[in-house]
């Protein structure tokens, strides 16, 4: 479909009728007095004028002229093809993963549904993995910590890239301590340079806090103010004790603080629905975006006018003009 970006210079379409309104231009000549002038007449047979003529100008002149009136004001209206409405989706979701790297990851006290034993770390890869192949429209990054937190995947949409990363991370590459509230503050910095709105934070450890520099309640209200929401997933025996132990409350005081929530999954059924329920509270997302492809199309009456133009110059050489009429006797 074709349509004109500037159709209001339509309007200068009529306006060289304004010519025929005005009065007709005078071309005066040179003249000769002598005192023998009739009798001169008489010898050269020509008809004697007054002191200006008419210049009139051919029929085709005046259709040539016209035209290019037209494609002239044609090119300056701007056509363009507006091709069909082409409808895209837009990554609206930015998700970061915190994942617990410390020592005690690699207890192994999950076991698969045929009985294998898995370690702490191991279980939780499989089910992140899965949970990540069924979050197609967010972006996804994954920040690993012990006793400090680490970018291991930053923002990506390219799901196979993130869990290749995922994949290969190993127990206490991050060191053997859990640095939680580190790990919070540096999802949240991460944060700071998305173009979303809705900013997603999943943190999965088997440990308390052992000594951040950002206590982790403070690092979830920095969270709330900064549009994070997080979800905590604890992981392992709550009857651990000593550094390893699971400071559930804290946990639970993160998730209310950041508007999230938060699971316990103390063996691979309970961990995969901790996932299934975070899967729920959030669905993937998209923003639509709709567009038209527009191409311009003035070049060809421009086009036109000057090839026009260069076939008739040479034309109206040849021709040349009628003769002029004279004004008056």
């Amino acid at each position: 479909m074709i349509e004109l970006a500037q159709p209001w210079l339509l309007v200068l379409l009529p306006l060289p009728l304004l010519v025929y309104l005005l009065p007709p231009y005078r071309l005066p000549q040179d003249s000769l007095q002598v005192p023998f002038f009739w009798r001169l007449v008489a010898l050269s047979g020509e008809t004697p004028r007054r002191a200006a003529s008419i210049a009139r100008r051919r029929r085709a002149q005046a259709l040539v002229s016209a035209v290019c009136w037209v494609l002239l004001t044609a090119a300056a209206a701007r056509p363009e093809w507006v091709g069909p409405p082409i409808t895209t989706e837009k990554t609206a979701r930015d998700l970061m993963i915190a994942l617990d790297l410390s020592g005690s990851m690699s207890t192994a006290d999950f076991a698969t549904a045929d009985g294998e034993a898995l370690t702490r770390l191991d279980a939780a890869r499989g089910v992140l993995l899965d949970f990540a192949q069924r979050r197609e429209g967010d972006r996804l990054g994954l920040v690993v910590f012990g006793n400090a937190a680490y970018l291991q995947a930053p923002f990506t949409d390219d799901l196979d890239t993130w869990s290749t990363l995922l994949e290969e991370t190993e127990v206490a590459m991050a060191g053997q301590s859990t640095a939680l509230g580190d790990a919070i503050g540096l999802a949240i910095s991460l944060f700071v340079d998305s173009d979303t709105d809705n900013r997603v934070l999943i943190v999965l450890t088997d440990g308390n806090d052992t000594g951040s520099r950002v206590p982790p309640r403070d690092a979830a209200v920095v969270a709330a103010a900064e549009g994070v929401t997080i979800y905590t997933v604890a992981v392992g025996d709550p009857q651990t004790v000593g550094e390893e132990a699971l400071d559930l409350d804290t946990l639970q005081a993160i998730a209310e603080q950041s508007n999230g929530a938060a699971f316990q999954a103390f063996d691979s059924v309970g961990l995969q629905e901790a996932y299934a329920r975070i899967d729920a509270l959030e669905p993937a997302r998209f923003d639509t975006l709709s567009y038209r492809p527009r191409q311009t199309l003035y070049h060809y009456p421009l086009g036109a006018f000057v090839l026009l133009n260069v076939i008739a110059l040479p034309f109206y050489a040849l021709m040349g003009r009628r003769p002029r009429e004279e004004a008056g006797q």
